[in-house]
């Protein structure tokens, strides 16, 4: 079963998860500001993927621009998957392809753990991502704990590219940012990201 069978509710009855929706999660992060090529490639690519207006346009032109500034800040001492199977335990559902996944390794040829972050890329619903995300981060977890890496804290966000929501979990909380984040406020995102993958 695919991770995007997942609902939040689902993903809550199935994994004994518990949400709390009420935290402003990064409200102590300080913004960093973007590149000047990042700031170019927003402003070109930005009207483009709103026209085409499909998750693939979003993930290409606006989401994977941003991850590479934020594996570029970050000295390139991170990994970006995009697209990649993901399979952890079939009998669980936790299998299927991820959107985006970032770990804090430096090779780049197969998923590595720790993961760190999963980036889940939606069309327009942000609320139909979230427990796909969850699963994918539980995922991660069970991935990190196999590899040696007792991982406690995970992080995901799921986006539009132009619309984000971040998420935590801690134990068996999901965190759900009580904030949404937009575009406008790139250099937020951007620290948000790099606070969240940071080796």
């Amino acid at each position: 079963m695919p991770y995007s069978s997942f609902t939040l509710s689902k993903v809550k009855s199935d994994f004994g998860i518990a949400t709390n929706e009420i935290q402003d999660l990064f409200a102590d992060t300080t913004p960093i500001h973007s590149s000047d090529l990042l700031t170019l490639l927003l402003k070109e690519q930005l009207p483009l993927a709103g026209a085409i207006n499909t998750e693939k346009a979003r993930s290409e032109l606006v989401i994977m621009p941003i991850l590479m500034e934020v594996r570029r800040i970050l000295g390139n001492q991170i990994s970006i998957f995009s697209g990649s199977n993901f399979e952890v335990d079939s009998t669980q559902g936790l299998d299927g392809r991820c959107d985006f996944i970032l770990s804090r390794s430096l090779e780049q040829y197969y998923i590595t753990s720790p993961v760190l972050t999963i980036v889940e890329a939606k069309n327009e619903s942000i609320p139909s991502g979230l427990g796909q995300c969850i699963a994918t981060m539980i995922a991660a977890r069970l991935f990190n704990q196999r590899e040696g890496n007792q991982t406690e804290i995970l992080y995901g966000a799921v986006t539009t590219g132009t619309d984000w929501k971040f998420l935590k979990l801690e134990g068996q909380i999901a965190f759900i940012d009580v904030n949404d984040y937009y575009i406008k406020e790139i250099d937020k995102i951007l620290a948000i990201l790099v606070s969240t993958s940071s080796p």
